[in-house]
């Protein structure tokens, strides 16, 4: 039999309960009233290990096309630190619930399917991807879903997302599990992975393709993991920055063709006035660093695509080293909003500045297909236990994470278990 082909939930006894501890797994399908969650509120907005805490909530009821799934893992990623901040904006702003839950990445079983789900059933073990929309305008139907003016984030811009034992999805969010993984390492790569897949594939003309050359922001880290990994399987070449010497040999290990620090240069932050001494000293570090750059790809050959994700600390450097007719992509602002750059390279130049977010379910499964195939590496990290979601945020917060993709465990009781039978087993234990 083949490793991913689909084997049912042997039967297992266990007791009827509204409330059952983390870890506890009920009767296959049955839902208790409540659940456990790590809870933000708009009065505790700040940091992680202040704005979430433990809390007994309801389980969400669900929709006809809706979905309930039992968290085995989640991942950790950014946008759980912009909730607990509150910023740029607060979660609260958008759906008005009286809490909220973040993590949009997770790895589960289905538990409950709304009446009208047709493609998953109770048992299938799933990971989940965090576009959702109402499906019924016409970018749903024909255009790119991503553009739908109903298009929002779980577990971001929805108040149910993965940091609690059962978690709200639409059906169309479900996608295969990988039976080769672990429920940990299932759990940290679809928010990430799913969203360096559109960037380097999703803007046409300017799609990856063999020979090109990419620079790749962050090259050690969620996203940069598997930029790298991408640019590599489709014959590119990835250039990757990184911000310590330590981190060198895990991104060459990737596949990279090579590896830039960024704290060699001095040419980060907002632009210096043009034609001011201090513009004339940027400029001159930042063509040291577009030299470093020839020293991989070939001297006058600048990069096809800049895979940017940092903003304000980078922005400027980006739009330079691009090569004309190219492509900066960008998808976050880990290091600030105010974006700045010279005009002057940018349209004389004809280069492209292109806003990337996240990716519509046909990408996301053709990332997920990928890892299905183990042609990837999900690159986990770390693994932290459900007591430690919020200091696993605070490592991420400050930047004390380690290279890759962090999970954290919530229903499945230890690491390194592959099947829901070893999750009760580890349980009995």
């Amino acid at each position: 039999m083949a490793l991913d082909a689909p084997t049912p939930i042997a039967p297992y006894d266990a007791p009827i309960k509204d409330l059952y501890a983390v870890g506890e797994m009920p009767p296959l399908g049955h839902v208790p009233k409540q659940m456990h969650a790590w809870a933000i509120r708009r009065e505790r907005h700040g940091e992680p290990d202040t704005a979430m805490q433990l809390e007994v909530v309801d389980v969400p009821s669900i929709d006809s096309h809706e979905v309930l799934v039992l968290v085995m893992a989640a991942g950790v990623n950014y946008n759980g630190i912009w909730a607990g901040l509150g910023q740029p904006i607060s979660p609260f702003d958008g759906h008005g619930a009286e809490y909220h839950i973040a993590g949009s990445d997770a790895s589960g079983i289905v538990w409950a399917v709304g009446d009208k789900v047709k493609r998953w059933k109770v048992g299938d073990e799933v990971v989940i991807h965090c576009n959702q929309d109402d499906g019924d305008d016409e970018e749903c139907n024909g255009g790119d879903p991503m553009y739908s003016p109903t298009q929002r984030i779980w577990g971001y811009e929805t108040p149910d997302g993965s940091f609690a034992q059962f978690t709200r999805v639409q059906a169309q969010q479900l996608m295969k599990r990988p039976k080769h993984l672990t429920w940990e390492e299932s759990a940290c790569y679809t928010l990430t992975l799913a969203t360096a897949y559109r960037m380097l594939f999703g803007h046409e003309p300017h799609e990856l393709k063999p020979g090109m050359n990419v620079l790749v922001w962050g090259a050690s880290g969620g996203l940069g993991s598997y930029a790298i990994q991408l640019i590599n399987a489709a014959g590119g070449n990835a250039i990757g920055v990184i911000s310590e010497e330590d981190k060198r040999d895990f991104v060459m290990g990737l596949g990279a063709k090579g590896v830039i620090n960024r704290k060699e240069f001095k040419c980060w932050g907002q632009l210096p006035t043009v034609n001011t001494p201090e513009y004339k000293e940027w400029f001159n570090e930042a063509r040291k660093f577009g030299k470093a750059i020839w020293d991989i790809t070939g001297k006058g050959n600048n990069v096809d695509i800049v895979f940017e994700h940092p903003g304000e600390a980078t922005f400027p450097v980006s739009t330079l080293v691009c090569k004309k007719g190219g492509m900066v992509v960008i998808c976050a602002g880990t290091t600030g909003f105010n974006c700045t750059f010279d005009v002057r390279y940018m349209w004389m130049h004809q280069k492209r500045l292109q806003g990337s977010h996240f990716a519509h379910l046909k990408q996301a499964a053709a990332a997920n297909k990928l890892m299905l195939e183990r042609r990837l590496d999900p690159c986990m990290s770390e693994v932290f236990p459900w007591a430690e979601i919020p200091q696993a945020h605070m490592k991420m917060y400050k930047n004390q994470h380690k290279p890759g993709n962090m999970s954290v465990l919530v229903q499945a009781p230890t690491t390194g278990l592959r099947t829901f039978e070893d999750a009760l087993e580890a349980g009995r234990k």
